[in-house]
């Protein structure tokens, strides 16, 4: 069992909402951010990248950065842009995107759950990155980006939110640039709220979809809280964190995809003998770049010609939930042996193409920069729930989902 329950979010006004929300703060860097505030004060970029607001070339990790994010998002409360709910809601959270359609519910998650594996990870975390924002957070007292999580079932849960959301004006309702939909709805009736938050109790575990970066982060920030504070009772806002609940039957991976920039001193023909050891190899009879249709199946773009892999029965291990994943049959099979690619995190001589840029940008980078691409079939979350239940860790890159969730729209402060 997981709990999670309503808080008092501060949240933008609605005529600033559209203004306030912006993508995560790790989907751009800190020259790209400063380009997409331009023109609007009011984005929370400048609370997740506020050395924007600094002199270029600051150390983005100084303590002058984290300052300037709590004044910047102190300073978005003051001037009216935001402001805190009085009473404890769940909101629901509602994305569209190409015709697809994601609803989560905000509200906010334990710190023992994730201590005690009752909210499951499947990704490793670095701790440069998670030392950033345990500072953000600590500095700025407050999460202010929320955590994708997914349960299994919960159907009782999830008609209450489908009938809220059907029969209630949304408090937010705003179409961003790159056209995905973002409508928010307050649930405002306690007796709802609490239902909820019975029903999601006996949902089972809570799995992190995305986030694990941010959400080890909080744990932390929760557990210094408590050494600071011995006498906490556990109901402090500093035992929680912020987080969006969504049913994982309505979630979509996208694919993620891989480009290499050489054969490692084969020829083309060298290659692809190599390759038949492992998969069976065809030739794509379409001049369309080829999407793989079901699992362990790949396409292969080399020398302007696409080709079908398919891996060979006995190539894994079919039981393994992590060996059997297509990212792993690539790399233990192609990648590694062939291609001598050992730590696909280090390797310089590979990148990674998110499923939203298209297999068309696997070709110009293959006419670019670099010489074979890889397209893949996405993992489910079915891999990824199986994985996190045997304790196991994914492979790096194997998971893009679209469309993000927007920062600034709910922001859980820690002091309350």
């Amino acid at each position: 069992m997981a709990t999670f329950k309503p808080f008092k979010a501060l949240r933008p006004t609605s005529e600033y909402a559209s203004r306030v929300a912006a993508l995560p703060y790790d989907v751009m860097n800190s020259e790209e951010a400063r380009e997409m505030v331009k023109g609007n004060p009011y984005s929370f970029l400048h609370v997740d990248k506020a050395e924007i607001d600094l002199e270029k070339g600051i150390d983005i990790y100084s303590d002058e950065v984290y300052l300037k994010a709590k004044e910047n998002l102190e300073n978005l409360e003051k001037n009216g842009a935001m402001a805190q709910d009085e009473k404890a809601h769940f909101y629901i959270y509602r994305q569209i995107m190409n015709g697809r359609e994601q609803t989560g519910l905000v509200g906010c998650a334990s710190i023992d759950d994730y201590i005690n594996n009752q909210i499951k990870k499947h990704e490793l975390t670095r701790a440069d990155k998670e030392a950033d924002r345990i500072r953000h957070v600590d500095t700025c007292d407050a999460n202010t980006g929320p955590i994708f999580l997914c349960y299994k079932e919960c159907n009782r849960a999830d008609e209450i939110i489908c009938n809220f959301k059907n029969n209630n004006k949304p408090v937010y309702d705003f179409v961003t640039e790159d056209g995905i939909s973002n409508t928010v709805w307050v649930i405002d009736d306690e007796n709802i709220n609490n239902e909820l938050s019975a029903l999601l109790e006996d949902a089972g575990a809570f799995y992190i979809a995305d986030g694990h970066h941010r959400c080890a982060s909080a744990v932390n920030v929760g557990k210094k809280r408590r050494e600071e504070n011995p006498q906490y009772d556990g109901t402090e806002e500093f035992n929680y964190f912020l987080a969006v609940l969504f049913p994982a039957n309505t979630l979509s991976i996208m694919d993620y995809n891989r480009v290499v920039k050489d054969l490692n001193g084969n020829s083309e023909s060298e290659f692809i003998e190599k390759i038949k050891e492992k998969f069976d190899v065809s030739e794509c009879n379409t001049d369309e770049p080829y999407s793989p249709k079901e699992k362990h199946t790949f396409g292969m773009y080399l020398k302007n010609k696409w080709y079908v892999l398919k891996a060979k029965k006995g190539t894994f291990n079919e039981n393994d939930p992590v060996e059997r994943l297509d990212v792993s049959i690539l790399q233990s099979n192609l990648l590694s042996p062939v291609l001598n690619i050992g730590d696909p995190r280090t390797d310089k001589r590979i990148d990674f193409i998110g499923g939203i840029r298209g297999l068309k940008e696997l070709e110009i980078r293959v006419s670019d920069d670099m010489t074979v691409a890889f397209s893949m079939y996405p993992t489910t979350l079915d891999d990824l729930m199986d994985i996190a239940d045997a304790n196991k860790i994914m492979p790096p890159k194997s998971t893009w989902f679209e469309p993000k969730l927007l920062s600034g729209l709910f922001i859980h402060k820690l002091g309350e």
